[in-house]
C-alpha cells in the first residue's frame, strides 16, 4: 500500500490524497460502507460500484470469523471472492465487538475470552490470532487488536486498557511481519491510537503509533458518546503527532457534521454504520439537512429525495413514495434510503476533496456543516 499527499489546504489541517491498494486506487477524504459480515446491509454490490460509488468498504473480523467461518472463506479465495467485491476492502480488528459484550468476555495480558453472540460458544482472541484470521478474510488494509475503552473512564483504567493496547499492537505488528498474504495479494496493517479523552494518553498513544512506522495509522475510541467537541479536541491533538505522508484513519465517525469537522483536523478515512441503521429507521441525510421520512409532512411531497447532488436513487424517487414505503414496512425502503445516505456521504467526501484542491475548504466546510445540521 502507498499512499500519495496531494494537496494541503491552507487555512485548516486538510488533505486530498491517494492511497494505492492492489485492488484500487482511494481518493482521499474518504468514507467506507460497513459492510460488517461481508453484505453493506440493503445495498448489492453493483450499487455499491454504481450507485454510491463506493471506493472502499469496510468488514468485521469478529463477525466473519464466526460466520461463515474461515474455512469458507479460504475455501472461497478470500473476503473478494465470496462478496464479489473487486475493491478495496478494510477489516476492524473485532477489538471493539469483543469488548462490547462485557458479560461473556475476560480481558488477560494473553487475550480475551469471549461468547458468541450467536451460540453462546467460547472463543478466543489474541493479537496473533486476529493476525492470522485478517489473514484468512483477506483485506487489503488490516487493523491492530486493542481495547476500546468506555466513556466516561479514569485516568487509572484508560492508563492500563492504553499499555495492554500497546503491547498488544507490537505483538501484531511481529506476528504480521513474520507472515504472508494468503491470496497473491499485500496488506497493510494500521496500529490504533487509544487513551480515552485524556491529552496525555493520547498524545503518548501517537507518539508510540507513530514509531512503529507501518503504513497507515488510525484513530479509535473516540464518538463512544463524549461530547463533539471533546472528539474533535482529541482528534486534533493526535493528527499533529501522525506522520503526514501516511493515512489517517478516524474509527466510527459519524455524522456528516462530524465527517467535516474531522477532515479539517486532518483525517483522511471514515467509516459509520450510521447512513445505513439510520437509513433502516427512516432517517435521511441529504443537502438541506436531515429528514424523518415518517413524518406526515412528507406524505404529498413528490420532490425528488434530494435533487441538491447526482444521485440517480435520490433525484428519481420522491419524497412521498419512499416515505409510503417506509409506513408500508417494504423493504425496497430500506434500499433506497441506505442507497441514497451512503450515495451523500461519498459525495459530500469528494466535495470536500474537490474544495481542499480549490483552496476554500474552510469557508465551504463551515457553511456545509451549517446546512446538514439541520432537522427538515
Amino acid at each position: 500500500m502507498k499512499f500519495n499527499l496531494e494537496h494541503k489546504d491552507k487555512a485548516t489541517k486538510a488533505r486530498a490524497g491517494k492511497v494505492l491498494t492492489d485492488h484500487g486506487e482511494i481518493e482521499t477524504p474518504i468514507f467506507m460502507p460497513v459492510g460488517t459480515a461481508g453484505s453493506v446491509k440493503a445495498v448489492h454490490q453493483r450499487e455499491l460500484t454504481y450507485d454510491v460509488k463506493a471506493q472502499i468498504i469496510l468488514g468485521n473480523t469478529y463477525h466473519l470469523y464466526l460466520r461463515p467461518g474461515l474455512q469458507v472463506l479460504e475455501a472461497a479465495g478470500g473476503l473478494h471472492k465470496f462478496m464479489g467485491w473487486s475493491g478495496p476492502i478494510l477489516t476492524d480488528s473485532g477489538g471493539y465487538q469483543v469488548f462490547s459484550l462485557a458479560d461473556s468476555r475476560k480481558i488477560t495480558e494473553e487475550g480475551v475470552m469471549f461468547q458468541s453472540h450467536i451460540d453462546g460458544s467460547r472463543h478466543h482472541f489474541s493479537p496473533e490470532s486476529v493476525m492470522d484470521v485478517q489473514r484468512s478474510i483477506g483485506a487489503d488494509i488490516i487493523m491492530a487488536f486493542d481495547e476500546c475503552t468506555p466513556y466516561p473512564c479514569e485516568w487509572s483504567y484508560a492508563k492500563n486498557s492504553l499499555d495492554l493496547t500497546q503491547r498488544w499492537l507490537q505483538r501484531c505488528k511481529v506476528r504480521f511481519e513474520a507472515t504472508e498474504g494468503k491470496y497473491g495479494f499485500q496488506q497493510a496493517l494500521f496500529p490504533i491510537v487509544q487513551g480515552s479523552t485524556y491529552k496525555d494518553l493520547r498524545q503518548d498513544a501517537a507518539r508510540f503509533v507513530a514509531d512503529q512506522d507501518m503504513e497507515g495509522n488510525a484513530i479509535g475510541g473516540l464518538s463512544v458518546g463524549e461530547p463533539a467537541e471533546l472528539m474533535y479536541e482529541m482528534t486534533d491533538w493526535v493528527t499533529d503527532l501522525l506522520p503526514e505522508e501516511k493515512p489517517r484513519y478516524l474509527m466510527g465517525v459519524g455524522t456528516p457534521a462530524n465527517i467535516l469537522e474531522a477532515i479539517g483536523l486532518g483525517i483522511d478515512m471514515f467509516d459509520c454504520v450510521m447512513p445505513t441503521r439510520n437509513a433502516r429507521n427512516g432517517m435521511l441525510f441529504t443537502t438541506e439537512g436531515i429528514i424523518n421520512i415518517r413524518n406526515e409532512k412528507w406524505k404529498a411531497d413528490f420532490s425528488p429525495i434530494d435533487a441538491g447532488f447526482p444521485s440517480h436513487v435520490s433525484s428519481f424517487y420522491t419524497r412521498a413514495y419512499l416515505r409510503h414505503l417506509t409506513i408500508s414496512k417494504e423493504m425496497l425502503a430500506a434500499q433506497i434510503a441506505s442507497i441514497h445516505n451512503l450515495s451523500f456521504y461519498l459525495w459530500l467526501v469528494s466535495q470536500a476533496r474537490e474544495h481542499i484542491i480549490a483552496g476554500d475548504f474552510g469557508t465551504w466546510k463551515n457553511a456545509m456543516v451549517e446546512k446538514v445540521s439541520r432537522r427538515l
